[in-house]
């Protein structure tokens, strides 16, 4: 089928609230105990993820039973079946099972649909705090908090003069911050969980989310539609953008969520890129 844009803007609402009922199916179980398991590649699996998925699959395939969908809990379909797939719903049913663990709050329901190797639609919904992020292709990003009036966000532009605002994983730092720090100097540190880092970009709280590790495509893709229609970028290390389903492997590049891609972070990203 031909995905336009009119038919994806009317598409959002339906799904944003898919991404809330699976939250609130996420939070029953953030209430009262959860067992934890561990997968093959020993990242942990909680009752929780298995309750949010199963929901947002049976949804989707209501809402459009002819596009297929990939999950995380999900991800052993082959390369060979879906090189083929064209247009298809990408979904990450709890990103940041760690901090879910923690109890933090800093994890997400994340679905994105995925056309032609680029995510047209994307929706990012935080249970505990009840915020809702989406975006459509050529229609803008917004927010949408609690019964608050939905607003429309943006990214903001950074000068040199600016002391920037990074936004670093806390439960994956690593050497990219470190990295960061020795070539611009002083900078604002947000520690924050899952594709909530790539929010704050798209919203303007943050400047820039660097990512030199492993994630995986479910990880970004919701986020990546929110950053874009809010004036931003995800590029990998050669300023090129992040697409999907182009490979037997299901594993992101390094990358830069970037508000304003400016020469100082191009200068940044070629003295670092085995950092």
């Amino acid at each position: 089928m031909e995905i336009n844009d009119i038919w994806l803007k009317e598409l959002v609402n339906p799904v944003c609230e898919i991404a809330k009922k699976a939250g609130a199916e996420i939070m029953k179980i953030y209430a009262e105990g959860f067992e934890i398991e561990q997968k093959k590649d020993h990242s942990p699996l909680t009752t929780a993820d298995l309750a949010s998925h199963t929901l947002i699959i049976e949804k989707l395939e209501k809402l459009t039973p002819e596009i297929p969908i990939l999950s995380e809990e999900s991800a052993s379909i082959s390369f060979a079946e879906r090189s083929s797939w064209k247009n298809y719903w990408l979904i990450d049913p709890l990103d940041g099972t760690r901090e879910f663990i923690k109890r933090n709050g800093e994890f997400t329901v994340n679905i994105a649909l995925i056309t032609e190797h680029s995510s047209s639609l994307g929706v990012v919904y935080i249970p505990v705090q009840d915020i809702c992020y989406f975006a459509s292709r050529k229609q803008g990003a917004y927010k949408q908090e609690q019964n608050q009036m939905t607003k429309k966000i943006q990214v903001r532009s950074s000068t040199p003069t600016n002391k920037p605002t990074i936004c670093g994983s806390r439960s994956h730092a690593g050497k990219s911050l470190q990295a960061l720090q020795e070539k611009i100097g002083e900078f604002d540190l947000i520690s924050m969980g899952s594709s909530i880092k790539m929010c704050l970009v798209a919203e303007g709280v943050a400047d820039i989310y660097p990512r030199f590790g492993p994630t995986s495509e479910w990880d970004t893709a919701a986020a990546h539609c929110v950053v874009n229609e809010a004036g931003g970028v995800i590029v990998d290390t050669t300023l090129k953008t992040l697409q999907y389903n182009t490979k037997d492997s299901l594993l992101n590049p390094s990358f830069l969520a970037v508000g304003d891609l400016n020469n100082q972070w191009r200068e940044f990203l070629s003295k670092n890129v085995a950092s």
